[in-house]
């Protein structure tokens, strides 16, 4: 793919379990770009919500939202990973509208296997009851979308070597 404004701007995203840190490290040590955690961007508040087991709203995604997009507009020259649960096609599009040339790597799986995956993690925020609320939430990439579905059944080292693919595929 011949990126719009230089080097790869890449969203991973997908589900509380799903990987995105571990493949997004991986993506940007690949591709020599900065890497940054949309966990890191949500307010305290959030994170107190989240961590008590209540699910956020828009109202509450909408701040955070609207950084992660001043980021990938920041890096559009430069390029960048950044992950983001993205759940919905309106946040995509909200990210999408400050980074034209933004791909989404959706890393997808079975239910079951997130929790196994989520239930195994020590030191993050998210419980497992979470889980349901971001399957129920989650919008697949529709066509029209720049983006790969990428699925996470394999190691992470597979599952990296499909996200770096489809990037480099696009």
């Amino acid at each position: 793919m011949v990126w719009d404004e230089g080097a790869p701007l890449v969203v991973v995203m997908g589900v509380s379990g799903s990987g995105k840190t571990t493949v997004g490290q991986s993506l940007a040590r690949s591709l020599e770009v900065p890497f940054a955690e949309a966990d890191d961007f949500h307010p305290p508040e959030n994170v107190a919500k989240m961590r008590a087991g209540v699910a956020l709203d828009d109202a509450d995604r909408g701040p955070w939202l609207d950084t992660i997009a001043q980021w990938l507009h920041d890096q559009r020259e430069h390029g960048g990973v950044i992950t983001c649960s993205a759940l919905k096609r309106r946040y995509r599009d909200r990210l999408v509208s400050a980074a034209p040339s933004v791909f989404f790597v959706h890393l997808h799986g079975s239910a079951e296997l997130i929790a196994e995956r989520m239930a195994a993690r020590r030191g993050h925020f998210m419980p497992v009851s979470l889980l349901r609320s971001q399957l129920d939430t989650l919008e697949p990439l529709a066509a029209g979308e720049r983006g790969a579905r990428v699925p996470i059944s394999g190691t992470a080292e597979e599952t990296s070597r499909k996200a770096l693919a489809a990037v480099r595929g696009a």
